[in-house]
């Protein structure tokens, strides 16, 4: 499951990997992302009026889909798919249970985290309520459509998988999707606050692998670390400064780390 903003076209190259593995590999976007259009105000704001929508949604199709597959059913997220992906075990919504989850640089608290979630939470809803929620939360480009100079910063350090995605996006503008609404923001710190509760995290009985890194600039690493800890049978690989956000779509010293480790894991089960 892809992240925020994500298409199933970015992780070609890692479903590919797993293929090769052995695995066969079954990839889904989220609605009001990929192809399926926008939710937002316009037509490159994602929006959601309730993380719940999503929860259900991926409910729904791993009951269709995990019984007709044979051997190990893995599920696996990145960013707010690993968000996802994890709220939906927490909430007992996977029948049957995944035999695992793998987990990339999973959204479980956004930036600053220095700002305690109790205080980022109304005011999200202050703000959101001062206008339409599926305005956006922040500014994206001064050209409608382009992605912002410094976006790559974010995302990773290798070019050529960066010009991938916006080769992607080239070809299906469809693709194409900007910031998160208002109503993202205050749904997303309140499926944050859910896996915070005490127990949450603890009630997942079955292996997870998370790969992070310490320098991503958009999701929490803090809040990683602790649900690691918190997880009965987690595996944590982080990384540092030689990795951004998209660990998987790194340079290779990075990515290959992470799909080593990955790997390794899988042969376990």
């Amino acid at each position: 499951m892809v992240g925020r903003g994500d298409a199933y076209e970015k992780y070609l190259e890692t479903y590919e990997h797993w293929r090769e593995q052995g695995w066969r590999v079954t990839a889904a976007e989220w609605r009001g992302q990929g192809g399926s259009g926008r939710l937002g105000i316009d037509a490159v704001t994602g929006h959601i009026d309730d993380f719940d929508i999503w929860l259900e949604d991926l409910a729904s199709y791993w009951r269709g889909w995990a019984p007709q597959q044979q051997g190990k059913r893995v599920l696996a997220g990145h960013s707010m798919g690993g968000h996802l992906v994890l709220r939906a075990a927490a909430e007992r919504l996977l029948d049957p249970v995944p035999d695992a989850l793998l987990l990339s640089a999973p959204m479980l608290d956004m930036t600053p985290e220095a700002l305690p979630l109790r205080l980022r939470r109304p005011l999200a809803a202050f703000l959101s309520g001062r206008g339409d929620p599926r305005r956006p939360a922040w500014k994206w480009s001064e050209k409608p459509g382009e992605p912002p100079a410094s976006r790559q910063a974010l995302l990773t350090h290798d070019d050529q998988r960066y010009a991938d995605e916006m080769w992607w996006r080239q070809q299906r503008p469809e693709l194409v999707m900007g910031p998160g609404s208002w109503g993202w923001v205050t749904s997303a710190l309140a499926s944050v606050a859910a896996l915070e509760r005490p127990g949450a995290l603890e009630a997942i009985d079955i292996p997870v692998h998370v790969i992070a890194t310490s320098a991503d600039p958009l999701v929490g690493p803090r809040a990683i670390r602790r649900a690691a800890k918190r997880l009965p049978k987690a595996e944590l690989l982080e990384f540092g400064a030689e990795s951004r956000h998209e660990i998987l779509r790194e340079w290779d010293p990075v990515r290959n780390r992470a799909l080593k480790a990955i790997d390794a894991f899988l042969d376990r089960l």
